[in-house]
């Protein structure tokens, strides 16, 4: 019976970098003594036009204090399940979460050195090259050292990494 409860809590997990907590913190901060108040502005004042059955002002801040609600739920479920990586953990060895890796893709000749970090799924940011250890890149590069060869299967086909270095 404990396992069930212990892979029950290991589900929960959200693993985050400090500055990603950092970051959950500061959004439901935000959501929680600013954003609150907003919503509840707009009701009060759409509230004050009368009649709620055709009030589309109403309708939207009601469903703007649903979402506001539904991710303050959300965030707080994430920061008390959060697990926070530190360097301490990590194996400078081996890619793994929190790693800056450097890649190369050798099936393209003309390609240049990319460069990722491995992170949980809450963190993972494409456009800061912050990906997901569930991503199919992410997934692929864990465990792995600098030297190896690494195929990634993505939905436009394979693609070959080397590893360059590990950071």
């Amino acid at each position: 019976m404990a396992k069930v409860n212990d892979q029950t809590t290991d589900e929960k997990v959200t693993l985050v970098t400090k500055e990603g907590l950092a970051k959950l913190k500061e959004e439901l901060d935000n959501l929680k003594n600013e954003k609150r108040r907003q919503v509840a502005e707009r009701l009060k004042e759409a509230i004050s036009y009368g009649d709620l059955s055709e009030n589309s002002e109403y309708e939207e801040a009601k469903n703007e204090q649903a979402f506001v609600e539904g991710r303050i739920l959300e965030l707080e479920e994430k920061i008390k399940h959060a697990q926070v990586i530190t360097d301490k953990k990590q194996d400078k060895a081996s890619v793994q979460i929190g790693t800056k890796v450097s890649v190369k893709n050798i099936g393209n000749k003309n390609s240049e050195k990319e460069i990722f970090v491995i992170v949980g799924s809450t963190e993972a940011n494409p456009l800061e090259n912050k990906i997901s250890n569930e991503s199919p890149v992410g997934s692929a590069l864990l465990d792995k050292v600098k030297g190896d060869i690494v195929k990634v299967y993505i939905p436009d086909g394979v693609v070959e990494y080397e590893i360059l270095a590990l950071e």
